[in-house]
């Protein structure tokens, strides 16, 4: 992958879930991005002994078939760029005093845009959510990552919602720490996520990344145009925030589009730094 170095570490999904400080619980605020699999005669004659054997041998193709099948588990790296002063890593258990710091500070900065979950599901406790986040990993479904700057967790990236098969596809979501907005780390980690997503051997090696942004995020629309995503268009009450179903601007970032990597033609473009953007 150009520029991004990846370091294997320890390593959730990019659901947007929520820690209600009174409490000490999270909240899970995007249900829809944790997919999940739900893994759901007699004869006496000849006919019988041949289907025994048509089924023992089905069942022999299946077994070797199961065991060649690549395997989806995500391995949480540490990525950085040379010319990036952030770091995107697995968020572990032991964050969770500096997470719950940064994310409700910024609690009222977040408010407007955060997706919520219709069903009002109930709540967890933080080692719970990060729990959460290594089934994610090893079932291959998502990934998420704290944006660390000075070894501060100043934000957060999240791969959620994510498909195999003949799509290999993704959801993105970011936030920032209003006290961070401007410097560009939104569109660095957007595009360093990006490139170890879609061209890295080691990440999940997907086709294609989406972020849905509300109409009036006007900061988080100036972060995917800095990374140069195509616009797609619009998607009628395509999220649940703040208790309405809302209509999202869509955005994609392809495989095949990101020829030096999407890092460092950003660093290239000098867009790295963000008015209005993050």
């Amino acid at each position: 992958m150009p520029g991004v170095k990846s370091f294997l570490g320890r390593g959730e999904l990019a659901s947007s879930q929520s820690l209600m400080p009174q409490s000490g619980f999270i909240r899970c605020l995007s249900a829809g991005w944790l997919p999940v699999r739900v893994v759901r005669n007699p004869y006496t004659t000849h006919t019988a002994q041949r289907s025994t054997a048509t089924i023992r041998a089905v069942s022999v193709f299946q077994s070797i078939k199961e065991a060649l099948r690549p395997d989806n588990q995500i391995r949480m790296p540490r990525l950085t760029h040379p010319g990036c002063p952030i770091a995107l890593r697995p968020l572990t258990m032991d964050d969770e005093e500096a997470w719950n710091e940064v994310r409700w500070r910024n609690n009222a900065w977040l408010a407007p845009w955060e997706s919520g979950d219709p069903m009002h599901g109930g709540a967890i406790t933080f080692n719970q959510w990060i729990q959460r986040q290594r089934r994610n990993e090893q079932h291959g479904t998502g990934a998420l990552f704290a944006i660390e700057y000075q070894m501060r967790i100043v934000g957060q990236i999240s791969l959620g919602a994510i498909s195999y098969g003949a799509m290999r596809t993704g959801v993105v979501g970011y936030w920032v720490d209003q006290l961070y907005a401007g410097r560009g780390f939104a569109p660095m980690a957007l595009a360093m996520l990006a490139d170890w997503a879609l061209t890295d051997p080691f990440g999940p090696a997907l086709h294609r990344l989406e972020i849905a942004i509300l109409p009036d995020n006007a900061r988080s629309l100036a972060v995917v145009r800095k990374v140069g995503a195509h616009h797609e268009g619009l998607k009628e009450r395509y999220m649940y925030v703040n208790g309405q179903w809302r209509d999202h601007v869509t955005f994609s970032l392809l495989a095949e589009n990101a020829g030096e990597g999407f890092t460092e033609r950003l660093l290239q473009s000098g867009s790295s730094s963000d008015t209005p953007g993050e």
